[in-house]
């Protein structure tokens, strides 16, 4: 049970009452992460609303971008992010057990270059930001634009953070997580 009340959707700013819904159903099975969120109304406005853009654009191929919230969201042991994304990378081919071993990236069977590239980069943007190589970004350059390193990074760091807000607020995995793809 989470540390805070939950805000239903009747009870936030009709102007941001859309995205709630959106994040909440659109986005994934979010309910529960929302609703917490609605304490900060302008948090739903910016941080759900540019996940949804986000996703619209799709400026970054899903199965990256799976693959890297995955990642550091194993890293850090967020059970809501995993049993939310973990599934989504079914989607994209990688098996239950292929996504339950996403760590052990160099010898995983189920991806090819780009695929390991994108999990090394999460690994060491999640924990060790600041000695990353640039010969980590020369292989990137090979298969993003700078645009989309930039999108990724923002993804792989925001991702860290919702890490950090989901467990210290106790947010718990709604029941259909995992169904809702």
């Amino acid at each position: 049970m989470a540390r805070v009340s939950d805000v239903p959707p009747e009870k936030v700013p009709a102007d941001v009452r859309d995205t709630y819904f959106r994040y909440a159903n659109g986005y994934g099975a979010f309910r529960n992460q929302v609703g917490v969120f609605a304490h900060v109304p302008s948090s739903v406005r910016h941080l759900m609303g540019m996940l949804l853009e986000l996703r619209e654009q799709q400026n970054v191929p899903f199965r990256y971008i799976e693959l890297a919230i995955v990642t550091v969201s194993k890293l850090n042991e967020c059970h809501y992010c995993v049993a939310h994304h973990a599934p989504l990378l079914s989607i994209e081919g990688i098996s239950a057990a292929g996504a339950e071993r996403i760590l052990d990236y160099e010898t995983h069977p189920e991806f090819d270059e780009v695929d390991k590239l994108v999990v090394e980069y999460a690994m060491q943007v999640t924990n060790t930001p600041q000695r990353i190589r640039d010969s980590v970004f020369e292989r990137l350059r090979k298969h993003f634009t700078e645009a989309q390193i930039v999108e990724l990074t923002l993804r792989i760091s925001l991702c860290g953070f919702f890490n950090r807000f989901n467990d210290a607020l106790m947010i718990d995995a709604e029941p259909d997580a995992s169904a809702h793809f």
